[in-house]
């Protein structure tokens, strides 16, 4: 069986677009007439240049060759180059295609993709979701309204949800960390009260940051949560300096969990050795695909350390977390995105259950791609998948983000 053809889809999810401005979609074909679908997470170029690297790594390493040899892809693609070094770009191209293999894998032998892996070690798997304004909510309002948040909480945990993740701090800001305003801090404190208030013992609350503070700074605003337990303090400094990142654990008594901008095992393992987190959070679109990722998981089982793969991208990174979740002893959670266009894009051959997801039995990633609906919704705009503001932190009129939905540019 030989890789024979690529295609590159680029999906736009419809208004308010959770999940990012748009979804980079990938169909594999071999010479056999298999199909396997993947997908790259969160490209930092545009969606045109990054069609073109998937072509490029596709056209290298992948086409001609048989998609059992992962191992020689990987190599390949990450040292041929004259790299041998993580490279966002690069690897989030090989990500997607490794998925795409690992769904014909699953096909060719008529297995899910799980038992591939080692087999199911978790029968179910625990889902948590990022606050999303109810149907009766002012969508600008809601980003920095404390009781909106805790009436949406409480709608999760009546949907099953144990877990639920906001992210009230804001802004998300090109000119790296920040000292955040006390005004900031003050906000924080109230979504935490308020959500705990509202769903008590119920739910675990995930704060989020994506790496907007300064180390003094994060220090500051995880010390005035820790009165609301949070499980976890998330990518609190930039991502590129693991020992600050450290240094905020030893004194922030809120565990810290990071992930989503890291990939490959090398990323993963410096952050554990640091000590800068014990949750991990990789996006399998990024982080080098479904079996690099397996590997960040056996790292992390040496020290102590829990996975929670990160979902802000369409279903079919989805169907990859939830096979490596399957697989592995340390999971902790999964991130889940409900909407509509999400369930309708895979045909609603995953769901999330009464807060938890039951791995698929069928075959490969275990979806049917709606690829007419994928193509139906192509992205007309300019802007990047998720992107930073160039103002700076405002101290005068507060700050909000607007929970990853991008306007439709």
């Amino acid at each position: 069986m030989k890789l024979t053809d690529l295609d590159v889809i680029i999906t736009a999810p419809p208004a308010p677009g959770w999940g990012g401005r748009y979804w980079i979609l990938l169909k594999l074909q071999t010479d056999t007439g298999l199909v396997g679908w993947g997908e790259c997470y969160a490209a930092t170029v545009g969606p045109e240049a990054m069609t073109a690297v998937i072509h490029d790594v596709f056209a290298r390493y992948f086409c001609g060759e048989n998609p059992e040899n992962i191992e020689r892809l990987f190599r390949r693609t990450y040292s041929s180059g004259f790299t041998q070094r993580p490279d966002l770009t690069v690897m989030g191209a090989f990500s997607g295609l490794e998925i795409a293999c690992w769904d014909i894998l699953g096909k060719d032998r008529d297995r899910p993709t799980y038992a591939l892996l080692g087999g199911m070690m978790n029968e179910r798997l625990r889902a948590y979701t990022y606050l999303y304004p109810l149907d009766h909510h002012d969508v600008s309002a809601f980003w920095t309204s404390p009781e909106m948040a805790a009436e949406s909480a409480l709608a999760m945990v009546e949907k099953g949800y144990t877990a639920v993740k906001f992210d009230p701090a804001g802004p998300y800001t090109m000119r790296g960390g920040h000292m955040p305003a006390m005004r900031d801090i003050t906000l924080s404190v109230d979504f935490c009260r308020a959500i705990r208030e509202a769903v008590g013992n119920k739910a675990d609350l995930l704060f989020g940051t994506h790496g907007q503070f300064t180390t003094a700074g994060a220090i500051r605003l995880g010390q005035a949560l820790e009165p609301y337990n949070p499980l976890w303090f998330e990518e609190p400094t930039p991502p590129d300096a693991p020992e600050d990142m450290a240094r905020v654990a030893k004194q922030v008594r809120i565990p810290i969990a990071t992930g989503e901008r890291l990939t490959t095992k090398s990323e993963f393992a410096t952050v554990l050795k640091s000590g800068a987190a014990e949750i991990l959070q990789p996006a399998l679109g990024r982080a080098g695909g479904i079996w690099e990722t397996k590997k960040i998981a056996a790292i992390a089982e040496c020290y102590n350390a829990q996975v929670a793969p990160h979902l802000y991208a369409g279903p079919i990174e989805w169907a990859a977390n939830i096979h490596l979740a399957t697989s592995i002893p340390n999971l902790l959670m999964i991130e889940t995105i409900e909407t509509d266009f999400h369930a309708a894009l895979i045909s609603s051959t995953l769901k999330v259950e009464e807060g938890f997801v039951i791995p698929p039995s069928t075959a490969g990633l275990g979806i049917e791609v709606n690829e007419a609906l994928a193509r139906a919704h192509p992205f007309e705009g300019k802007g990047l998948h998720l992107q930073m503001q160039d103002a700076p932190c405002d101290y005068v009129n507060g700050n909000s983000f607007a929970g990853g939905a991008p306007p439709k540019t």
